[in-house]
């Protein structure tokens, strides 16, 4: 009995704890107001059919009392800016509010003119904050408004002009002017019909302005774009499009024809409605606004430091692949492919924090524009006529779009792994008919290598392929690019195919990648894949080795953990025994610091936590082995003991370049080598590393050079960023110091009359010892930083214009540039694949990197370039001509 009450009782006290929980957590569910669920209505109208739920909308606005015009102006902000391709429809939708009804509130204003007034009030702080995408967003929404007849035209027109008005500031960025270009522009083709019918002086006043500043960016144009002839300023329009170019290229259209077209490109669902009553509603008078100053922020740079204040990243002119002809994809050129090109950008940059959602919107685009502009998905019923000149392909549309702005160049506004992981969930929604898009894409990006595609491009083709191969099995028809194999090895196809697989090798490993392979790609002969999978090499493994012994002692004390001391002490002693040996006819110390460091090595190959392990205990070994003796004795460093630490690296790693970069990137982060001695080892070896070694000729640099240089710059570059920041932030805390000393010292002014000998009083007139010592920390780093940026540059120029006393000059740097040797390409052969790469490379150093080399431009130039004055040399111009440009100097020094 007492255990079926004790029963009862347990069960009554669970179910009253759950039914007690279950109540607590209604209580801390939120319930939306009515203000709340209007304002998620309106964000979310349009998500079955946006023509017919633009009533119910309306009515459900119309009938909320009181109303909360605040609330309805940020939900259509937050509409606007974040759901840019409805933009259209909400602008029919404050039409129809903006129309007086007898729902509405006796003597008072339309709900739209209300709404539309507090909606200002949002762009106004939008145009203060300088948040460009969003104030050219709400820009579409006025010039559809202009449309409907809802905003005045003159008012329309003082928007645009506030916006060319920026390309008159003087020293304006690129950046800024191209911004406020597709405000005006994007503006003026939306609202083109009644601007045009208004006045065609105005709106010829803003297409000139823009094509006036378009006309001085062609050599700016030239060095960004990515398939183009090194040597030769032509820009084939058929492969690749600039953003600027094609906006005006679809102005001149339209204004050719009064803008008559731009309803068979731009959505206009208020066209429907019947013009407001100009005696009941006047339309809205836009306030004047004025586009904020260029905001360049002056850090606080030492005096004594040669540095000018670090201005923001510079901004270059943004050119798009083509991928597809006309029939295919729409051409950018014209006015509807721009807008859609446009819209799909928007949506990608909108989207850019849940690519699972941006890939369902991007193929649901077609719901949003005009019926018949795409063709319908295989078995899906036809609800429109396909327009002539239209029925495009979406997915292949939506693919070229990504990919174009994937490979803009010098970098992509998004991080490559966004673009590349936002395609992959496009696969995974329509795999059908997104993967014949990506597939065809390939092969044309494939086709496109030997015909100029840019080698930054090309690299992130190989990143892009491996990744994508990766998320579906690594199936590839490889077959197909068999018969490329005849090609030179050095030719850009061939070296994609070895980049791509090594990219997979990474992914997945070796023995699975080989059997993807045909057969004739799997051959050493090939240069394919690499014999055997990525491992390490320990050069005094084999017994057979001479040092074998002593590498085994060193491997032993470092595996026992022995002292650094011991360690030092056994390496002097290792070092007399090899240097009274007759048998040692090698360099002594380079050969204790190539045991030490692949010992090392060694040790930490089994993972990455064993090698970083390896490193931090015997920190002070490493460094001491930099500064070139065996012992305590040593001072800064010696060029040639790093030289010997990187080639002792390179070694053992040689079968796993990935691995040489990280090695590479970790020692100059504990500073075991500096970034100029990577640049400086990068160009004195100027070979590949590991098994294609044999395929490299005079001064070979690829995109695995490339990368070790990128490291070495970005390390150099971001220690300098750092140290000034740390810099402005202690002298602001001195500064703010030195405000509170002398207000306590102003209050006790006040009340004594008489000074005291306080010394709380008298504020420091020196800097702190923080401030101190990070201002002598910064000064360092800057000079490392000009040492990094000169040597690089020095040699790219000692590459493409070889001296005689070049250590690996190379023949044909000079005659890859010129016309005649570009057309008779298809007989290139080693050497000169690899010099035309090498031009590649150095075009892509100075555009990604020119903000920091702005810096010390003049220093730069006199240290690379004044040896060739006077000279006649082709290649010494065309450098000169490539560097002028990137500094933002049109002509020659």
């Amino acid at each position: 009995m007492s255990y079926e009450r004790h029963g009862r009782g347990g069960g009554y006290r669970r179910r009253y704890h759950r039914d007690r929980d279950d109540y607590d957590d209604r209580r801390r569910e939120h319930i939306e107001t009515p203000d709340e669920k209007l304002k998620t209505t309106i964000i979310k109208y349009g998500e079955v059919d946006p023509i017919e739920e633009l009533p119910r909308i309306e009515q459900q606005i119309r009938d909320q009392v009181p109303r909360n015009i605040p609330n309805l102006a940020e939900a259509f902000r937050i509409a606007v800016t974040e759901q840019p391709y409805k933009i259209p429809f909400y602008a029919a939708l404050l039409r129809l509010l903006h129309d007086p009804s007898d729902h509405g509130i006796p003597d008072e204003s339309p709900v739209g003119r209300l709404v539309l007034e507090d909606f200002w009030k949002g762009f106004q702080a939008f145009v203060d904050k300088v948040s460009w995408r969003e104030t050219r967003l709400c820009i579409h929404f006025f010039a559809h408004l202009t449309v409907a007849k809802v905003i005045s035209v003159e008012s329309m027109f003082s928007l645009l002009r506030s916006f060319t008005a920026v390309f008159d500031e003087f020293g304006v960025s690129h950046g800024r002017a191209k911004k406020a270009a597709l405000c005006a522009g994007e503006g003026l083709l939306i609202a083109g019909p009644i601007l045009k019918a208004h006045t065609s002086t105005s709106v010829d006043e803003i297409i000139n302005a823009i094509q006036a500043y378009t006309d001085t960016t062609t050599q700016q144009k030239w060095l960004v774009s990515p398939a183009t002839r090194i040597s030769s300023p032509t820009i084939p329009h058929d492969t690749n499009v600039e953003l600027l170019d094609i906006l005006l290229s679809s102005l001149v259209l339209l204004n050719k024809s009064n803008f008559n077209d731009t309803a068979d490109c731009v959505p206009q669902p208020y066209k429907a409605y019947p013009d407001l009553d100009p005696a009941l509603v006047k339309p809205y008078d836009l306030p004047v606004v004025l586009v904020p100053p260029e905001v360049i922020e002056l850090e606080s740079i030492p005096a004594d430091s040669g540095e000018e204040a670090q201005v923001k990243k510079e901004e270059w002119p943004e050119f798009y692949v083509r991928l597809f002809p006309s029939d295919i994809s729409p051409d950018p050129n014209t006015p509807t492919g721009y807008v859609i090109r446009t819209a799909l950008i928007d949506i990608m940059d909108v989207f850019e924090v849940n690519r699972k959602e941006c890939a369902r919107l991007l193929l649901e685009y077609p719901k949003w524009n005009l019926p018949g502009t795409f063709k319908p998905k295989p078995g899906a019923p036809v609800t429109a006529e396909p327009v002539p000149g239209k029925d495009w392909q979406l997915e292949s549309t939506i693919i070229e779009t990504v990919l174009g702005a994937y490979f803009v160049l010098p970098e992509s506004t998004s991080k490559s792994i966004y673009y590349i992981a936002l395609i992959t969930e496009l696969c995974k929604l329509s795999p059908s008919t997104v993967g014949p898009a990506v597939g065809k894409s390939i092969r044309k990006l494939y086709g496109s290598l030997s015909e100029g595609l840019d080698v930054e491009a090309a690299r992130r083709f190989a990143e892009w392929f491996a990744v994508h191969m990766s998320n579906f099995g690594f199936a590839w028809v490889w077959k197909e690019w068999v018969p490329d194999l005849s090609l030179a090895v050095q030719h850009p196809r061939r070296a994609f195919m070895r980049r791509a697989v090594e990219f997979e090798i990474r992914l997945a490993y070796h023995e699975r990648i080989l059997k993807t392979l045909p057969e004739s790609m799997q051959s050493p002969d090939a240069y394919v894949i690499a014999e055997q999978a990525p491992s390490p090499a320990y050069d005094y493994e084999d017994p057979a080795n001479p040092h074998h012994d002593a590498a085994e002692a060193v491997l032993n004390l470092l595996r026992g953990r022995a002292k650094v001391e011991d360690v030092i002490a056994h390496l002097d002693s290792l070092k007399g025994t090899l240097e009274t040996s007759d048998e040692s006819t090698v360099d002594v110390d380079s050969l204790i610091r190539s045991i030490v460091i692949q010992s090392l090595l060694h040790i930490g190959s089994r993972s990455f936590s064993h090698f970083l392990n390896a490193i931090e205990r015997y920190l002070p070994l490493l460094r001491n082995l930099a500064t070139g003796a065996t012992s305590n004795t040593g001072a800064m460093g010696n060029p040639e003991a790093k030289a010997d630490i990187l080639a002792a690296a390179a070694s053992f790693w040689k079968y796993n370049r990935q691995m040489v970069l990280i090695v590479f990137d970790k020692f100059m982060q504990y500073q075991i080598i500096d970034p100029t001695d990577v640049v400086a080892w990068t160009f004195m070896n100027g070979v590949a590393v590991g098994r294609l070694t044999e395929l490299a000729g005079p001064m070979n640099l690829s995109a695995f050079e490339w990368d070790l240089l990128r490291s070495a710059l970005d390390k150099a570059n971001g220690r300098v960023t750092i140290a000034r920041r740390k810099v402005t932030a202690l002298r602001k805390e001195d500064d703010d110091t030195r405000a509170r000393v002398k207000a306590r010292a102003d209050e006790t002014m006040e009340v004594d009359t008489e000074p005291k000998d306080d010394a709380e009083a008298v504020a420091p007139v020196v800097d702190s010892p923080q401030l101190t010592t990070a201002l002598k920390a910064f000064s360092s780093l800057t000079k490392e930083q000009k040492t990094v940026l000169s040597r690089t540059l020095e040699g790219f120029v000692s590459s493409l214009a070889p001296s005689e006393s070049s250590p690996h000059p190379n023949p044909h740097a000079r005659t890859v540039i010129t016309e005649e040797a570009w057309n008779n390409r298809a007989s290139w052969g080693r050497d000169e694949w690899n010099a035309w790469e090498t031009w590649g490379w150095y075009r892509q150093f100075c555009r990604a990197y020119s903000p920091y080399l702005r810096t010390y431009a003049n220093t730069l130039y006199t240290i690379s370039f004044s040896k060739f004055d006077g000279a006649k040399d082709p290649a010494v111009d065309l450098l000169k001509m490539i560097w002028n440009v990137a500094m933002g100097q049109l002509e020659e020094a």
